[in-house]
């Protein structure tokens, strides 16, 4: 095998992960401009369709991004009707993230997104569940790693 400094690019997994991601961003972007959000959005509302209510900082930390960069999401996707800010009960100094109905209602429509992307892999749907599963270990070694 030859040294790591001069493996080819399809030869390092980071890149392949990383160009990857590119594609499939560009499969989504249209799908996700006929629904009215970015992909950065399209995260955050996905964090809130798994638990509503949470705080900027929570959601943040659910997708391994800063609150600076989730903040001017949660302002257009509060703009555009799909979600909420409101003081907590619970403690008024934290501000909880809430989907509207218009937000929980896109839920429905981003199934597009799953289709597309089993379509275009030209996997299967268990050979999808196994590349999520090593992925999502790569991940956590990775930011066990990083902590």
């Amino acid at each position: 095998m030859p040294d790591a400094s001069t493996l080819p690019l399809d030869s390092q997994l980071c890149f392949s992960i990383y160009s990857a991601s590119i594609a499939i961003n560009r499969v989504y972007k249209p799908m996700l401009d006929a629904l009215g959000v970015t992909y950065t959005q399209y995260l955050v509302l996905s964090t809130l369709w798994e638990r509503d209510g949470l705080t900027i900082s929570a959601i943040a930390d659910r997708l391994g991004l800063e609150p600076s960069t989730i903040t001017p999401a949660v302002k257009r996707l509060e703009a555009a009707g799909f979600l909420g800010r409101h003081r907590s009960t619970a403690d008024e100094r934290l501000v909880e993230v809430h989907l509207t109905a218009k937000g929980r209602d896109l839920h429905v429509k981003t199934g597009c997104l799953t289709d597309a992307l089993l379509k275009r892999s030209g996997f299967t749907v268990p050979e999808m569940i196994d590349l999520n599963q090593k992925v999502q270990k790569l991940r956590d070694g990775m930011r066990d790693a990083a902590a």
